[in-house]
C-alpha cells in the first residue's frame, strides 16, 4: 500500500506542474480536507478547486526531497516555488501528510514555511 500512495502522490504532482489542476482533483476523494495549519481549512474539492485558482496563478515548481509512508498515511519532504501577490517567486520548504482511503488522496495536512525569493 505505501508503495502505491507514493506512486499516487507523484502522479498528482506531475498534473499541478504541468497546470492540470482537474488531473491532480481526480485523484482526490470528494470530501476531501485540506488543512494548511495555522491557516485555513479547506472541505470538498470544490474548494480546493476554487483555492488552487489563486494560490497557482502559474504552475508551482517543486522538488520532492522525500517520501515517507506508513500504512493510510504518506509524508512528503520538499521545497516549492510559487508566485506572491506582487508576482515574484518565493520559496518556501514545506511537509506534507497525506491520508488516503481507497487509492485517493482523503486528507493533507500542509505544513509551509517561506524559506526564501527567486530559487527555482
Amino acid at each position: 500500500m505505501p508503495n502505491i500512495n507514493k506512486q499516487i502522490l507523484e502522479k498528482a504532482n506531475a498534473a499541478i506542474s504541468q497546470g492540470d489542476f482537474e488531473g491532480f482533483l481526480a485523484l482526490c476523494t470528494e470530501d476531501t480536507v485540506w488543512t494548511f495549519e495555522g491557516g485555513r481549512t479547506l472541505r470538498g474539492k470544490a474548494a480546493v478547486r476554487e483555492w488552487m485558482k489563486t494560490a497557482y496563478q502559474e504552475p508551482p515548481r517543486f522538488r520532492v526531497h522525500r517520501m515517507i509512508a506508513e500504512g493510510d498515511f504518506l509524508a512528503a519532504l520538499g521545497d516549492i516555488t510559487l508566485k506572491d501577490e506582487a508576482g515574484n517567486a518565493a520559496q518556501h520548504s514545506y511537509c506534507d501528510v497525506w491520508r488516503f482511503r481507497e487509492g485517493k488522496m482523503a486528507e493533507l495536512h500542509a505544513f509551509v514555511v517561506e524559506s526564501g525569493t527567486g530559487a527555482g
